[in-house]
């Protein structure tokens, strides 16, 4: 079966695997740095609520059958430990079917963690590693050459990857339509990185320039992906450095990284050095190729018509396996920056007299069933905080906390951590952008500071109360913009703020239960 594998695309199974594994690997240990706050048992999001309400078959996962914070950080660090394993070239040292099951295991054990990631793994990205990952399960190893059909899978994911964004832009702001997005883009950004700031500041015409390139990049380039060779090598290798300029002006977790490792897969003709894999590979996995292409072409029949309706959506699954998705980013620029600034005291609030807050909660710390009362609470969506009743004064030593990634400090300059992801940046710019997104947690993200939460400190790049909690927290919305070239001379800040408006008044923990023995059995 000449027509069914091609040594030609050697090279570029072989880089699109590699590259696959090591942002499998980068997921999994974002996934295990960051879960005890957000999705833990005593998270914001606890997976154990979760799946209590989320059937089996809305959501399948390991952890609808079992869930233990020890279980979960087990599961991804030998999630992050295989994936290590493949990177290193462990699946082309052993036959076709371990191959295959250690792909597949990857496969797995990562969307048992997205499908209970609820709003934290709600991003494009998640659905892209998951169906770029299904299709890496019938890839093949060193045994055997490429597989066609699979090769022709992956051009069609990332021509719905750049297709579907482009077609998304050109639909909604007009920005995109008169070449002006990037004015405001690079600045706006949910989390900029280290060059934004220079970026934002080339000249209007570039910006222009870049737009437009971004237009042949995505609307147009795409096509030329199921063109005969080399015309569609050369179209996969542009689209890969239009990637390359996103990596370099921001910071989109793998979203870009993943994209060039798709990419340089249609690139052909290309050999691995050494002896020609055979050209003819077994029965059985050649019928469940087909099989597997038959498949992914009856379940593109949504996203293929998403691309073609006038109400497109974005990043959407049509089930809970993520094997056929939808793509779309940015369909709409902000103009404006808002970014929360959230800040605690430990001083005490003032008025008419003194006034004692519900509970002395430094002169008697909080004992374990007590926080315990906190975070259940928090996770059930009950109300944990309430609003000071006495004004609290602006001077009442009001300090701010630090983020690793979303702007703060005025003189921080931004940092590169794509294409590791940090969850909790990246949503509260969207909190900014309307207090709705922070919905389902963001109050019990204020009550863990409030308890010093050990997990969730650990997100954060500053806590300035490393010795007691506050009694008090705010959340106040501040508009940034870059610095000009003379402020950033002047003052060394690369962002200039200014107060907007208060989110949040200053808010502390309601008056727990009293402390007692549990009973037999609790």
């Amino acid at each position: 079966m000449d027509w069914f594998t091609d040594t030609d695309y050697g090279l570029g199974r072989l880089i699109f695997q590699r590259m696959l594994a090591v942002l499998y690997l980068t997921a999994f240990v974002a996934a295990a740095r960051q879960f005890r706050a957000l999705i833990g048992a005593r998270g914001m999001l606890p997976v154990p609520e979760f799946v209590a309400r989320v059937p089996f078959r809305a959501a399948p996962s390991v952890f609808q059958l079992r869930y233990s914070d020890r279980f979960f950080a087990a599961w991804t660090w030998c999630g992050a430990l295989l994936a290590a394993a493949v990177a290193a070239g462990a699946a082309d040292a052993v036959p076709l079917w371990a191959s295959m099951v250690m792909w597949a295991a990857l496969w797995v054990m990562y969307l048992s963690v997205v499908n209970v990631g609820q709003t934290w793994y709600g991003f494009g990205w998640e659905s892209l590693l998951l169906e770029a990952g299904f299709l890496a399960v019938f890839l093949g190893n060193a045994t055997i050459a490429p597989p066609v059909l699979v090769m022709w899978l992956l051009r069609w994911l990332l021509f719905r990857v750049e297709f579907g964004a482009g077609l998304i832009k050109m639909r909604g702001d007009r920005c995109w339509r008169d070449l002006t997005c990037l004015y405001y883009h690079h600045e706006t950004q949910p989390m900029p990185g280290p060059l934004s700031w220079f970026f934002h500041h080339l000249p209007k015409p570039l910006h222009r320039a870049e737009v437009a390139a971004n237009h042949v990049a995505q609307l147009g380039l795409p096509v030329l992906l199921f063109t005969p060779q080399p015309v569609a090598g050369w179209a996969a290798l542009a689209m890969a450095a239009t990637q390359l300029w996103l990596v370099f002006s921001g910071n989109f977790a793998w979203l870009n990284w993943l994209t060039i490792a798709l990419a340089l897969s249609a690139v052909g003709p290309l050999r691995t050095a050494g002896p020609q894999a055979p050209a003819s590979p077994p029965v059985w996995f050649t019928v469940l190729v087909i099989a597997v292409t038959a498949l992914v072409a009856a379940l593109s029949y949504r996203p293929a018509r998403n691309l073609l309706t006038r109400q497109q959506r974005m990043n959407t699954s049509y089930e809970p396996l993520h094997l056929v998705n939808s793509y779309g980013a940015f369909g709409s620029i902000t103009r404006v920056r808002r970014e929360i600034v959230i800040e605690g005291t430990t001083d005490a609030a003032t008025g008419p007299g003194t006034v004692r807050p519900a509970y002395e909660l430094h002169g008697e710390p909080l004992d374990r069933h007590q926080v315990d009362w906190y975070r259940r609470r928090s996770g059930q969506g009950r109300p944990v905080l309430e609003r000071a009743d006495r004004e609290v004064p602006a001077d009442a030593g009001w300090q701010e906390y630090g983020f690793h990634g979303k702007p703060d400090d005025p003189r921080r300059w931004p940092r590169q951590f794509a294409p590791f992801h940090l969850r909790l940046d990246w949503l509260l710019w969207f909190v900014a952008l309307s207090p709705a997104y922070g919905l389902p947690w963001f109050e019990g993200f204020l009550l863990r500071l409030l308890l010093n939460d050990r997990d969730t400190l650990g997100l954060l790049r500053h806590n300035p109360f490393p010795d007691r909690p506050p009694r008090y927290v705010r959340a106040r919305v501040f508009r940034y913009r870059f610095t000009t070239w003379r402020e950033l001379r002047e003052t060394g800040a690369c962002w200039h703020r200014e107060y907007v408006r208060e989110l949040l008044p200053p808010v502390r923990l309601t008056a727990p239960p009293v402390s007692r023995t549990p009973a037999s059995g609790e």
